[in-house]
Formats: structure tokens, C-alpha cells, sequence
């Protein structure tokens, strides 16, 4: 059922459910076919072909109906225990409403490393080149401390560095540099989760990541903000800060296996934008999720989001204001 089906009423920017047709109304239908070939040698595979990534500096968008796509060349090696290497060279990206191959990719260049290295302590290295766009890099720590029965503190960092191209950064009439980065500390206890979370953005531009390059996008893929404070609103504006508080129940502990109930209150200031140096924000986050545990319909899940999002209006070039509701049905099957 296509939502956004009418002309005028489709191809809003954020949505991109359906592509347009010519006359301006969405496509009455949309298919995507894709494979990949692959060869393994012991831990280590190497594939070609239609592509999705799922890596803190390319992260391929799966909340539509069909997967934002690559094609190109990946290496996933797993030789030593704890540690996986990732690198790749895409030529090729498909949005996800689309079958066509013309989103104005050129290439992307890619590579890095995750390790564990131990119980309690994780990292992640990453670094990318998107041609004629950007380059990124990205560090995660994650830490875990066991605290009393059922209780534990986890600690965890997560970092971006990019420098844009010049003759991208002019097309978006911004600077080159951008530093961001979230320290998000959680409690947990039993089937409860309380979080704070800080998250500091500098330089001379906001962080910059996903949408199509034919529509003045970067082309990494629109999941590509490893960040605490990323909900509907991403909190990634030109010199942004922002703090957040959320709770978390799972009421499998209730004697409800399957439930679970986020809530989250992120508030952003020192939004840097035409107008003013101090652009304001903050949003209201919840989603209750269930998944059925057994019977015919086993793994079948159902979600629900319900954000309210306020936006000074002095940084309305940056983000605007909104209440968004977002149901989603899954049910995954094996066809084989």
C-alpha cells in the first residue's frame, strides 16, 4: 500500500519509501534483485557482487521495505580468535527504492579492525575514502564491569574524524572538518537499563553521512552514525552538544517474554548555523517492541516508535521540528 502514493504526496525528503515515477507519484511497484559470490579460504571470505554492509563508517540502510544496496568487493577475515578485519572497494550504490544504478557513487574505499580483547573490553578501528566527497575515520570502545548479581556498568565511546573535499564542502556552502563523539554510561540491573549519554560535535561543519550523492549526499549508507544520541533526530549539527537520559524495561522478567520498552530524552544546543550560535533541540523517544517466542508465528515482531522532535526556529536550516510515528511489522522465514 503505497502511503505516499499521490502526486505531490511522495518523494519527501527523509521517506524515500517508493522512487517517483515521471509524472511525480510513486512507483506502482519496486523490485530489487542482487547476488553475490563468495570464496572462502579457512576464517577468511571474499565476495563480489551485491553488497551490505553493516560497519561503523559504512552501514548499509535497512529501515525501509527493501535494503539500501552496494556492489563491489569485500574481505572479512576472522584468523584470530576475537579479532575481524573488514576491507572493501564499492563502485556502485542502490537507494533503497530504487532498483536503478545511478546514485552518483563513484567508489568507496574502505578498511579496519574489531577485537575483543577480553570479557569486559572491546574496540573498533575503522577508516574510509569516498571519492570526490569525504574522508572518515571511527574509534569504539566498549567496556563492561560486572558489578553484584545481575548488575553490571557499561561504558561506551564511539568517535568519527572527517574532512570533506573542498569542492563537496562548497556545493554545501560549509566548512571541510568535523570531530564528533558520545560517551554513553549505562546501569544495568536485572531487567532494567538506565543510560546517560554526552555527545560533542566540533568543528567547521556538522557531521555528514548517508543520503544518495545525486541528491548532495555523502553515499555511506544511511545507518552510518555509530553515535549515543542518534534516535530520530541525530544531534550532529555544527558545533552541537547534547546530553540524554534513558530507560529501558524488559518485561521478560514480568513473565512477558518478547516485550520490551524504551524511553529516551536527548536535549542538543550550540547548534552553529546561519542565523545563530546557539540553535536548540531536544526530542522525546519511545518504543515498545514485542517478538513472538514460540508457536507457528515464532520471530515475528512487532515495533512501535513514537517521537516528538522540537527544533529552534533560528536552526531550522539545520533540523525542523515534528511528531513521527513509525510501525513495523517483521516475520523472517526460511524459503529453503
Amino acid at each position: 500500500m503505497r502511503l505516499d502514493g499521490g502526486r505531490g504526496n511522495s518523494g519527501a525528503g527523509g521517506i524515500d519509501f517508493f522512487a517517483q515515477d515521471n509524472d511525480g507519484r510513486a512507483k506502482s511497484d519496486l523490485a530489487k534483485f542482487g547476488a553475490t559470490a563468495k570464496m572462502r579460504f579457512s576464517n577468511t571470505v571474499l565476495s563480489y557482487g551485491t553488497q551490505r554492509p553493516t560497519l561503523p563508517i559504512l552501514y548499509a540502510d535497512d529501515s525501509r521495505l527493501l535494503y539500501e544496496t552496494y556492489t563491489g568487493t569485500m574481505l572479512t577475515s576472522k584468523e584470530i580468535a576475537g579479532l575481524e578485519v573488514n576491507a572493501g572497494y564499492f563502485t556502485d550504490e542502490q537507494r533503497k527504492s530504487d532498483d536503478s544504478h545511478n546514485s552518483g557513487l563513484k567508489s568507496i574505499t574502505f578498511g579496519g579492525a574489531s577485537y575483543q580483547f577480553n570479557d569486559q573490553l572491546s574496540g573498533a578501528l575503522y577508516a574510509s575514502h569516498v571519492e570526490d566527497v569525504l574522508n572518515k575515520q571511527y574509534l569504539g570502545l566498549n567496556y563492561a564491569q560486572p558489578l553484584a548479581e545481575n548488575q553490571k556498568l557499561v561504558f561506551d565511546f564511539n568517535g568519527y574524524n572527517s574532512r570533506l573535499e573542498q569542492e563537496y564542502a562548497d556545493s554545501l556552502d560549509t566548512g571541510r572538518s568535523n570531530s564528533i563523539w558520545s560517551l554513553a554510561t549505562s546501569y544495568i540491573w536485572d531487567i532494567h537499563t538506565f543510560k546517560i549519554a554526552y555527545q560533542q560535535s566540533s568543528g567547521s561543519t556538522g557531521y555528514n553521512y548517508g543520503g544518495y550523492q545525486n541528491q548532495g549526499g555523502v553515499g555511506d549508507g544511511g545507518n552510518t552514525i555509530w553515535l549515543a544520541n542518534s534516535y530520530w533526530s541525530d544531534f550532529n549539527g555544527e558545533d552541537e552538544r547534547s546530553w540524554q537520559a534513558s530507560y529501558a524495561l524488559d518485561f521478560g522478567g514480568l513473565g512477558l517474554p518478547g516485550l520490551s520498552w524504551t524511553t529516551a530524552y536527548v536535549r542538543g544546543d550550540n547548534i552553529k548555523t546561519a542565523e545563530t550560535n546557539n540553535g536548540k533541540e531536544h526530542e522525546w523517544f519511545n518504543q515498545v517492541q514485542y517478538q513472538v517466542q514460540d508457536g507457528p508465528a515464532k520471530d515475528l515482531k512487532f515495533k512501535v516508535r513514537y517521537s516528538v522532535l522540537r527544533v529552534s526556529s533560528n536552526a531550522s536550516d539545520y533540523n525542523v521540528s515534528g511528531n513521527e510515528v513509525r510501525v513495523y511489522v517483521e516475520y523472517p522465514f526460511n524459503a529453503f
